[in-house]
């Protein structure tokens, strides 16, 4: 009687395990499964109410269309660019700080800890309007330039250049930099002593014993930390919003696309076109614009969630 009990238990168990797993699925992978719906339908199966997720007449035209309206060659290599760039020079500067803190001690550590904790907890947009007057005006340089040599103060301007980009990214203070710095930190103090103890007798100094010894132990930290800095810059149109004017980026030209599926397509921006079928093509170029992070995932899978679980995030 009580194997049947357990046995019935067990049956109940697996079959509710199964449905909270298929909810939870399903309400994750929803929006990308109605996205690829959309991205391959006409603007009449947009329009047919007895269509639901398979499209009636499956066509590349709303792909194409998308593709040209992005000029999507042109933006994804701007976007690699602006921000895989970043996201190297980031992982770099957030290495060394998170190493920082983690194996040394020095006065005011504390005071900068808090600070580092506080660009996780201080939202991007608070800063914004300061740091876009610095760069416009490169730091103060620019009114000084427009006295000495007013020809050349048009070059001490660095909205619309890359140095937006970079320049916090180098300083350690870039796009969810203070997150990146805590990771290093927790995996950084998770490796033994006893390898940087053993690297200081064979006369290796403090820059040394990182680069021979920590990171080459820190490899899926480097990466997950780089996934997740690729993602969210590539994600961001805020802060690229405050400092450009054009659409260099994947997520800037997504922004504005309805404006130049008008222009492209169309010739004209004042044309009107119904929000319903407008939803294939903006589901068509959120479904370019995502495509090669999916890539990048499902290529990295393995060693990102091998990052996480030694970082200190779960368990």
């Amino acid at each position: 009687m009580h194997t049947i009990r357990s046995r019935t238990a067990d049956l109940i168990w697996s079959i509710a395990r199964f449905l909270i797993l298929f909810g939870l699925c399903f309400i994750i992978l929803y929006p990308l499964i109605y996205m690829v719906s959309c991205a391959f339908r006409t603007r009449a199966d947009m329009t047919d109410p007895t269509v639901m997720w398979i499209p009636r007449h499956l066509t590349l035209d709303i792909i194409k269309e998308t593709w040209r309206a992005m000029d999507f060659s042109t933006t994804l290599q701007n976007t690699l660019i602006l921000n895989i760039g970043c996201s190297l020079v980031q992982v770099v500067t957030c290495a060394v700080t998170g190493y920082g803190f983690a194996r040394f001690r020095f006065k005011g550590q504390k005071f900068l800890w808090a600070l580092v904790l506080m660009q996780i907890l201080v939202p991007s947009q608070v800063l914004a309007g300061p740091q876009y007057m610095e760069f416009r005006y490169c730091l103060g340089l620019e009114p000084l330039m427009q006295k000495i040599a007013p020809a050349a103060a048009a070059n001490f301007n660095l909205i619309n250049t890359p140095f937006t980009m970079y320049l916090p990214a180098i300083m350690g203070n870039g796009i969810r930099a203070g997150l990146m710095i805590f990771l290093f930190r927790q995996f950084f103090k998770g490796l033994p002593r006893e390898l940087e103890d053993a690297a200081y007798l064979d006369g290796c100094g403090p820059f040394q014993t990182f680069l021979r010894v920590m990171i080459p132990n820190s490899g899926s930290a480097f990466l997950t930390v780089f996934l997740f800095s690729v993602v969210w810059y590539w994600n961001d149109f805020y802060v690229s919003s405050t400092f450009f004017t054009n659409n260099t980026t994947l997520a800037l030209m997504l922004k504005n696309l309805s404006t130049r599926l008008s222009l492209v397509l169309w010739g004209s921006a004042n044309v009107e076109i119904s929000p319903r079928e407008q939803i294939i093509w903006m589901e068509a170029g959120c479904l370019l614009a995502v495509t090669p992070l999916l890539v990048l995932y499902v290529c990295l899978q393995k060693y990102f969630t091998e990052g996480i679980e030694r970082s200190g995030l779960v368990g």
